[in-house]
């Protein structure tokens, strides 16, 4: 019964299919014989709207960062803000150290042009701007100087005023180092950030091969492009923060040898002034 129900349909559908073929090579005779008048604009519209639809219809790409934070689960979605802060960190620290390191070349020109010509320490000091390091230098030998007393009087002289100058130096050091500490974390973690995504890219990648029981392009391609974006992501925040890193280091190596001089000669004038007083 099932075989004689089969092959009533095959027979039935054959006969619609070759009723189709008759009726449109009829539609197709009946065409090439009617005259064939036709306008140029009639013949140019249909292309023209044809180049216009391919040229307004847009391809989405269904694999790019938009994409990405979409399908994204939570963890994907961590990484990439985790990237993005490190990223935002690091360039806010690169343009606000530039700016104080400038500033300070600024203000090291202005001590050399300004407090060694003037008559004492004190008016010295005064003549630089508040919070400059120079500044704060000229005021830690005067506070030296004047805290040399009681217990401290038992120590030389000069040994106190060297260690207030010191610890102005030191403290100055420790403030052109502020944020360094982030970029080189930065540097060395972002990677590892990374290469976390790409693990969980690729876990994705296989679960879908799994659940779909086939490993085909389309349930492949979304997870491992998702894994390859995290891994340049992580490069591309880790690669400027090292540079940044070593560029600013070498940077306040040359800031730090303006201070450091200026202070072996700030000691030896404190010290020359109270020898004539």
């Amino acid at each position: 019964m099932i075989q004689l129900k089969l092959m009533r349909l095959i027979a039935s559908a054959a006969c619609m299919a070759a009723l189709v073929l008759t009726t449109a090579s009829g539609v197709a005779h009946s065409q090439e014989k009617a005259p064939a008048v036709a306008s140029a604009s009639e013949i140019v519209s249909p292309v023209v709207l044809t180049a216009s639809k391919a040229s307004t219809s847009t391809v989405e790409n269904p694999y790019g960062l938009e994409s990405l934070w979409k399908t994204s689960d939570s963890v994907a979605k961590t990484v990439l803000l985790l990237l993005l802060i490190m990223s935002a960190g690091s360039w806010y620290i690169l343009v606000v150290k530039l700016l104080e390191q400038s500033k300070m070349v600024r203000q090291a020109k202005a001590a050399s042009k300004d407090f060694w010509s003037a008559g004492t320490v004190e008016q010295g000091a005064a003549a630089l701007e508040t919070g400059s390091p120079y500044r704060f230098m000229a005021d830690s030998a005067g506070r030296a100087v004047a805290k040399h007393e009681g217990l401290r009087g038992h120590v030389d002289l000069n040994d106190w005023i060297a260690t207030g100058i010191h610890r102005a130096v030191d403290r100055i050091q420790s403030k052109t180092q502020g944020g360094l500490a982030f970029l080189a974390t930065v540097g060395s973690v972002s990677p590892f950030v990374g290469l976390f995504g790409t693990v969980w890219g690729i876990y994705h990648a296989l679960t879908a091969i799994g659940i779909s029981g086939q490993a085909s392009i389309d349930k492949v391609a979304g997870p491992v492009g998702e894994a390859l974006i995290m891994t340049a992501i992580g490069l591309a925040v880790a690669v400027p923060a090292v540079l940044s890193y070593n560029w600013l280091v070498r940077r306040n190596k040359a800031v730090m040898d303006d201070v450091r001089a200026f202070s072996s000669e700030l000691h030896a004038v404190v010290l020359g002034s109270i020898n004539k007083t």
